[in-house]
């Protein structure tokens, strides 16, 4: 079953509106077994759109449009519509009586443009919207179905979960797609795909296999094709346990995890606590703990010990240690681990000293050069790694490695 996304807006074009729709819509899509093969975004003018309609006419099952179809006199997604499907625009009294019941609640008096929002299409099937003013509709054509939804993404969820969902569920039941994302880290993709050559070439047809790529982490997506779920699901997790034996000391989560999602499960798990010292991370390892809900209950706090000073007075770093290593050393950052476990009272502590550039490096110590240090009463392990030269990426880079040198030393690895 093959669909189409199209995204309408001048906005998402010139990079003012992030299109997070598609990427909410597609994952939606492929629960229901659909196969987005298509995305595109197009501007808010007549011809951009009939010509775009005219294209995925007949190409696919099912087409999803969000966009343009606001109050204001630059929308002209409804009138388009009208000429494509030879339809024209007629007051829908249930959509009319919804809006004036939610204008009279929010204590608003009904304007021109709100009444507006109730011509739709004579056509249409009406996606009726709790959430806005502006109704969905369906059309059907040439064995495509066409939905259009407004853009503001709360709107078009609530669109999705309530109508069409629950639509396509019972129209299309005849495949399934099942995708399984098992997250690594620790060799690049090309590294990883010669190591899983063999892995790849023996698939079950079934089974597709991607490398998604981002920054220090590489994704391995398994997507299975077909009819019954449940069988699918026993050969992706026949594949899954293969990968373990094949690359164990890379997969890090087969759930699609992230580092501080994984550890802070693993600190829960063993009532333990977790502190930071960061330098050249500049603070960016504790924001990523603390951006997973629930962090207070195992993570202490955190040291920016940005300047030498505060290695020396508040995780007592000894000046004569900076002197003779320097701050980006392996003794230096070792004793920034072991003074926040002391000073924040932690069963680990995590410390980074490195030189993220683009200035400072030297030919001994070059832009790049990280020290990473875990501190835990079974010891301290130190890592040292050399990045790229750009600052933004080093930082990221640190702290991906950083959150895996924890997560090696909780795990026992």
């Amino acid at each position: 079953m093959r669909s189409i996304i199209i995204t309408i807006g001048d906005e998402l074009l010139i990079g003012q509106t992030v299109d997070t729709n598609s990427a909410w819509i597609g994952a939606e899509l492929s629960k229901l077994g659909f196969d987005v093969y298509r995305k595109v975004s197009i501007h808010d003018s007549k011809n951009d759109i009939l010509e775009t309609l005219g294209e995925v006419q007949g190409k696919a099952e099912l087409v999803l449009v969000t966009g343009g179809l606001g109050p204001t006199s630059d929308d002209i997604t409804k009138q388009t519509i009208c000429e494509f499907f030879n339809s024209k625009l007629t007051i829908n009294k249930d959509v009319l009586k919804m809006i004036e019941e939610r204008m009279s609640r929010r204590g608003i008096p009904m304007n021109e443009n709100n009444r507006r929002q109730a011509m739709v299409p004579d056509s249409c099937k009406v996606l009726f919207n709790a959430m806005g003013t502006a109704p969905g509709m369906l059309f059907e054509n040439k064995e495509t179905i066409f939905a259009l939804m407004p853009g503001v993404p709360y709107e078009m969820k609530y669109i999705m979960t309530e109508h069409l969902i629950p639509l396509l569920k019972n129209r299309f039941s005849s495949q399934t797609i099942i995708h399984r994302n098992i997250m690594t880290y620790g060799v690049s993709e090309s590294r990883l795909a010669e190591m899983l050559t063999e892995f790849e070439a023996s698939l079950p047809e079934e089974i597709k296999l991607a490398y998604l790529p981002s920054t220090g982490i590489n994704k391995l997506r398994l997507t299975a094709k077909g009819a019954d779920r449940l069988a699918l699901n026993g050969i992706v997790e026949e594949q899954v346990k293969k990968l373990y034996r094949i690359i164990p000391e890379l997969i890090f989560s087969d759930e699609e995890k992230t580092f501080e999602m994984v550890i802070g499960e693993l600190l829960m798990e063993r009532n333990q606590t977790l502190s930071t010292a960061e330098s050249c991370t500049g603070g960016k390892i504790a924001q990523m703990i603390t951006s997973v809900p629930g962090s207070s209950a195992y993570f202490k706090g955190s040291v920016i010990a940005y300047d030498n000073d505060i290695k020396r007075e508040l995780l007592m770093v000894p000046d004569e240690m900076l002197k003779k290593y320097g701050a980006v050393s392996k003794e230096v950052v070792e004793s920034m681990a072991k003074g926040a476990r002391k000073l924040l009272k932690s069963d680990y502590s995590v410390a980074t000293s490195g030189i993220a550039g683009p200035d400072g490096g030297t030919d001994f110590k070059p832009v790049g050069t990280v020290w990473i240090a875990v501190s835990s009463e079974k010891g301290t392990v130190t890592e040292s790694h050399l990045f790229g030269n750009d600052r933004n990426f080093n930082i990221t880079r640190f702290s991906i490695a950083a959150l895996n040198l924890i997560r090696k030393q909780v795990i026992g690895q």
